[in-house]
């Protein structure tokens, strides 16, 4: 599978659960876009290793909205704190997605530690996940989403990136409009 192929997945699942979803830096994030731009969509255009914690504050900020973030397995190598803190909360509306294809994606791919002998699958366990699965197929991701609303979803995947075009928003307007769907109303 390629990460194009999760990451349509992925974002098929957030519109059915109207999710907001965080996406990784770089290239995935072009991705996502090109498969599913809205509102609800963050795109970590420069921030290397911050989705899962992200999303993470999310879902603790916003108990009654489903939460996804999708985030690389070189950036889980960056931030592996997070699995540790994401298990200590342990809560229903946060889905962590990594998609482990055992590359630097957005660099070059350049070979990770997955790549050889890392199971991020393993440590995201041995830091107390309780929901941890493991997929290599689009059609095994299909299926582990329609159960799964929360915990970590690791899918194997080949390295390699789609030619998705570059995303035209600025920060500050994916800020924004993300905001304004992310914000809790005031009373």
């Amino acid at each position: 599978m390629k990460r194009i192929d999760a990451i349509i997945e992925i974002a098929a699942k957030a519109k059915e659960s109207d999710a907001m979803l965080v996406g990784n830096i770089g290239i995935p994030c072009r991705e996502l876009h090109s498969v599913c731009d809205t509102p609800g969509n963050f795109y970590m255009l420069g921030s290397m290793g911050l989705a899962s914690s992200i999303g993470l504050g999310l879902a603790l900020t916003r108990p009654d909205k489903k939460v996804i973030a999708i985030e690389g397995d070189g950036s889980v190598l960056m931030n592996m704190g997070s699995l540790a803190t994401i298990a200590s909360h342990d809560l229903h509306n946060y889905l962590l997605v990594i998609v482990d294809n055992g590359s630097y994606g957005s660099t070059g791919n350049q070979p990770t530690a997955t790549s050889m002998n890392t199971d991020l699958a393993a440590i995201a366990k041995g830091a107390g996940n309780r929901q941890v699965s493991v997929v290599d197929t689009p059609g095994d991701l299909r299926k582990i989403l329609q159960t799964m609303d929360n915990g970590i979803i690791v899918v194997k995947a080949e390295p390699g990136n789609s030619t998705a075009p570059v995303i035209t928003m600025g920060p500050e307007e994916i800020l924004k409009r993300f905001m304004d769907i992310s914000s809790r109303p005031s009373h």
